[in-house]
């Protein structure tokens, strides 16, 4: 994702969004042609496929045609947004974790964020900028590779599958970093209500519930943490994005600009249609642009800079065997420091556990029940019943035992009571 105060300046392009919408074999298309400048972005005109099941690829694929002639866009790539029932979205908090890092941290837990076999899904990550926190998205790969094959048989050019809680993100940033942080979205589908939010202790939520307009905006506000003063007034995913229809045109404006939003693609890249090298004309100006100032800006130092980085050079070659030996007695030292915590660790780690079951005993009185409790190193994974799920939270990170605690999927009413699934951390020292 390109920097904020290059969004602007290179906002350029035309693009085309495509939604998904309904379930299997019911499916319709919803379509937006956008034009974007750095002035702001305008939605050229919309469209309609409906009952995709009941038509021949080859008709609609020609009426989508007609649509982009229509709208001077007929070279445009299309950035699909796939329904989302058909996504599993996990916001992952992983402070310490470097970018080179990022995937192999991902991989290792991917076996927890869905309940499908690894070879059965694609995913696809990114990490919010300037954030400890990463946008996973998981698909199935057979529904992936069938809307393919499906827009394959149309004759449409797409690029990219991306889920709507990543185009929601992208679309506020699109030309500046929203002022503010907090804010709580709702789109009512069929049967369901999906919730987008962002606030000062979460940069990134998403859900889907089956519950009443009123429960869905409570278990989100507590998902969200607001801090006091921050809660905002609920809003429609128009109001977030600033464009109509919402999912349709942020497809739209990052197929227009695919640098200025979250790079999460679920579609392979063998399967991915490239746009015309002409589209980084802009991008090979800027760098040359760029390298002829480096080049001046190497070129133009006085004698007396160039003198003084011989002699900075010098000192530096004088300490370097120095230098060379405090950190290999550093490496030493930490290596000692390590095998002696992992040996301490080992010895109190029983004991520390039977105290966290304690706690849950104490924090968790009846009503509530468990039926499941995993206790790891750092993470603590409870589910069970109880007749007011939203409240445990608060309950746990009351406790000196426990620390960001999150629903890992929404509570569901079982009888009179509600069942929950809890993940939280251990405080540090517990």
């Amino acid at each position: 994702m390109l920097p904020t105060w290059l969004r602007k300046p290179l906002a350029f392009g035309s693009g085309v969004g495509i939604e998904i919408v309904g379930r299997r074999g019911a499916e319709s298309l919803r379509i937006a042609a956008v034009r974007v400048r750095p002035g702001g972005a305008r939605v050229l005109g919309q469209m309609e496929i409906a009952d995709l099941a009941s038509q021949r690829a080859s008709t609609w694929g020609t009426d989508y045609a007609a649509f982009l002639r229509k709208h001077h866009v007929p070279h445009a790539v299309a950035t699909v947004v796939l329904a989302r029932h058909d996504t599993i979205v996990r916001p992952l908090s992983m402070p310490g974790v470097e970018d080179k890092d990022l995937d192999a941290a991902i991989q290792f837990q991917m076996e927890n964020l869905h309940p499908h076999n690894d070879d059965d899904v694609v995913a696809g990550w990114e990490r919010l900028p300037g954030t400890a926190w990463v946008l996973v998205a998981i698909a199935r790969r057979d529904t992936v590779e069938r809307y393919a094959a499906m827009f394959s048989e149309a004759g449409i050019k797409v690029g990219g599958f991306t889920c709507s809680p990543a185009l929601l993100w992208s679309a506020r940033r699109l030309f500046a970093d929203p002022t503010k942080s907090a804010t709580l979205a709702l789109n009512q589908g069929e049967g369901a209500i999906e919730v987008y939010g962002e606030s000062s202790s979460r940069p990134l939520y998403s859900a889907t519930f089956h519950v009443n307009l009123e429960r869905a905006v409570a278990l989100a506000s507590a998902e969200l943490r607001f801090a006091e003063g921050e809660a905002p007034v609920t809003v429609t995913f128009d109001a977030v994005t600033g464009v109509t229809p919402s999912i349709a045109a942020s497809a739209g404006l990052l197929s227009a600009c695919p640098r200025h939003g979250l790079q999460i693609n679920l579609l392979p890249a063998s399967l991915r249609f490239v746009q015309s090298r002409l589209a980084w004309v802009p991008a090979a100006v800027l760098g040359t642009a760029t390298a002829i100032l480096a080049i001046v800006a190497i070129l133009a130092p006085s004698v007396e800079d160039r003198r003084y980085n011989a002699s900075i050079e010098k000192e530096i070659s004088r300490v370097a065997p120095l230098a060379t030996r405090a950190v290999n007695l550093d490496k030493q030292s930490s290596a000692s420091q390590t095998k002696i915590a992992l040996l301490s660790n080992f010895r109190t780690r029983p004991k520390a556990d039977l105290e966290i079951l304690a706690e849950l005993t104490r924090l968790l009185p009846p009503p509530t029940w468990l039926t499941q409790t995993e206790i790891g190193p750092q993470l603590i994974v409870i589910s069970g019943e109880t007749d007011q799920a939203a409240a445990l939270l608060r309950i746990l990170d009351a406790s000196p035992y426990f620390e960001g605690s999150e629903f890992t999927a929404p509570p569901l009413k079982v009888d009179k009571a509600e069942s929950f699934h809890i993940r939280t951390r251990r405080e540090a020292g517990r």
